[in-house]
């Protein structure tokens, strides 16, 4: 999947968090649909590699019920992109973690992402 157009863009946003908590997907195989092998991903100044987003999935997976992404703006111009979400994920053991997102990011030439850096805001249960 690339993206090339704001629509893109928001479909990856809603979709990827939801693809990477399903326990039949694997991460690898999700991240490689939308991110180049060596992506970087910065968020609020901790970078994540390939691995670390893939270590991260098992207790994103363990700990997450449900999530869902709404995309407030999207912008794609040529290989940038930027967006506002907000995501709202219920937990299983109870509550809703609530985090607001403003990322910006390079593609490679093919649409996959190479580049984010994500800053957000968090609120346990929408505080």
């Amino acid at each position: 999947m690339g993206i090339t157009t704001e629509r893109d863009l928001a479909d990856f946003l809603r979709d990827y968090p939801r693809e990477m908590v399903a326990a039949e997907n694997d991460p690898g195989e999700v991240l490689d649909r939308y991110f180049v092998r060596d992506f970087a991903w910065r968020t609020d100044d901790i970078v994540l590699d390939r691995q670390r987003v893939i270590d991260h999935a098992r207790p994103a997976r363990k700990n997450a019920a449900e999530s869902d992404v709404e995309v407030h703006g999207a912008l794609v111009d040529g290989d940038r992109f930027a967006a506002h979400t907000t995501m709202r994920t219920t937990m299983r053991k109870g509550g809703v973690l609530v985090t607001e997102s403003q990322l910006f990011g390079r593609l490679g030439p093919d649409g996959r992402i190479r580049r984010i850096d994500q800053l957000n805001r968090m609120d346990r249960d929408g505080d």
